[in-house]
């Protein structure tokens, strides 16, 4: 509403759609049950395609025609993308979903439905919430509590250093490099995906904890939605630690209709592809998108085709016999792999990703063509992170100051990530990187 105050229209079409559509699958029997789904589907995706896919889908479609020498006739829309629009649509189909499941019992509390799609921390940006989990919070009493209010605001500070102190930092430095690719060697290309890897991790998960933690203040549980997915063994399992909320929403509402596994080896590599075209997709009206969707199905499909074969090399090379190297390398490749995929995420168009690519693999030219001291800087975040993210999956039992049971060192310790944020924090207004989808 800030940018289009009438954009809350679409807000209010869909949650009573959706409203009434749970009360009609209910109610219904037989095929009207999947009459009442699809129109509620139909309704969602119609809004989601109008507003973000219409100009791209006419654009492309001007492509083809130009190429038989014909103009297009339908005109392109002056329309702005309502902010979150992804996150709160995709929300809102899952309760019809279960509804027509019979996992979820109708909400015939307009005000409770409507704050389900609404509910403030998550609406533009997740995490993607399920009715099961969100829906029956809304009814129960919460009683001042201390102790949950300030385990939500660490979660919030958390977020925060993450968001302003590593992400924003990093994005100077990513921004400069990616907004003027011709300019630009292969090795400080090379050094801007690096961090870009790093800046989108902390950017969107800092939000996710903000997210969580406003929630928790108020006394409502929200789901996990990062679980250190740069310490990811396999492509495989960062998919199971990356935005979970939404890896889930596939899993569970189109890989497992499309028969998951459960089908013949070609439809499951077919299930496997078309899940990450369409989110990629999801992410925004941009080949570049749908390609970085496609590198990481096939990364999946190419894992499953050669497991054999590098289970038989790690025995020949006697790697596995020695575990920490093994996972040290597993950690590395993994982490390359999708790196490199999120070029033609961070890319403004093929070209410019193309370009950059090229340039990459020419390893010329200097890292600190555009300073030292913002390098110095990123290595040094990325090294706090590092730390944390390690002892919190390695040595979880071991000394911490995060929760240590003094109250002092404990919130000496917030206090210290406070003052960083001040004073190294990025406050330039920039928005999440996830807004924009």
């Amino acid at each position: 509403m800030a940018f289009v105050p009438v954009y809350i229209l679409i807000l209010g079409f869909t949650i009573v759609v959706d409203y009434f559509a749970g009360i009609f699958i209910e109610n219904a029997a037989g095929k009207k049950r999947k009459f009442f789904l699809v129109c509620s589907l139909v309704a969602n995706i119609g809004i989601l395609c109008v507003f973000k896919y219409y100009n791209f889908i006419n654009e492309n479609f001007s492509f083809l025609l130009h190429g038989f020498g014909l103009t297009n006739p339908i005109p392109y829309l002056s329309i702005l993308l309502p902010i979150g629009l992804s996150f709160h649509t995709f929300q809102a189909m899952s309760y019809t979903i279960e509804v027509y499941r019979g996992h979820q019992k109708t909400e015939r509390h307009f005000g409770i439905y409507a704050l389900y799609v609404m509910f403030y921390p998550q609406l533009v940006a997740g995490p993607i919430e399920r009715p099961q989990n969100l829906l029956h919070q809304f009814r129960q009493q919460y009683d001042f509590d201390s102790d949950r209010v300030f385990e939500g605001l660490k979660i919030m500070i958390w977020g925060l250093f993450k968001k302003l102190v590593i992400a924003d930092r990093l994005g100077i430095y990513v921004s400069g490099a990616y907004n003027n690719v011709p300019e630009q060697n292969g090795m400080t290309l090379l050094l801007a995906t690096i961090f870009f890897s790093f800046q989108v991790y902390c950017d969107f998960s800092g939000y996710s904890d903000i997210a969580i933690g406003a929630a928790k203040v108020m006394g409502f549980d929200l789901m996990t939605n990062f679980r250190r997915p740069i310490l990811a063994k396999s492509t495989g399992e960062f998919w199971q630690r990356w935005h979970i909320s939404l890896s889930t929403w596939f899993k569970d509402y189109l890989y497992f209709p499309m028969g998951g596994s459960r089908v013949s080896v070609p439809r499951w590599y077919m299930n496997l592809m078309v899940v990450f075209l369409i989110s990629g997709l999801w992410h925004g009206a941009n080949w570049t998108y749908i390609i970085w969707g496609g590198i990481n199905g096939f990364y999946l499909v190419f894992a499953i085709v050669t497991q054999k074969y590098r289970d038989r090399f790690n025995q020949f090379t006697g790697i596995v016999k020695r575990p920490r190297l093994h996972l040290f390398f597993q950690i590395s490749i993994t982490f390359l792999l999708i790196t490199f995929s999120r070029i033609f995420f961070r890319s403004r168009n093929i070209s410019d990703a193309v370009q950059v690519i090229k340039k990459i693999f020419t390893f010329k030219g200097s890292i600190f063509n555009d300073g030292t001291a913002i390098i110095i800087y990123c290595f040094f975040a990325i090294f706090f992170l590092l730390s944390v993210e390690l002892k919190k999956e390695f040595y979880r039992g071991s000394f911490t100051l995060s929760r240590h049971k003094n109250f002092w060192v404990r919130n000496s310790y917030y206090s210290f990530l406070i003052i960083l944020i001040i004073l190294l924090g990025v406050f330039d207004g920039g928005q999440f990187i996830y807004f924009q989808f």
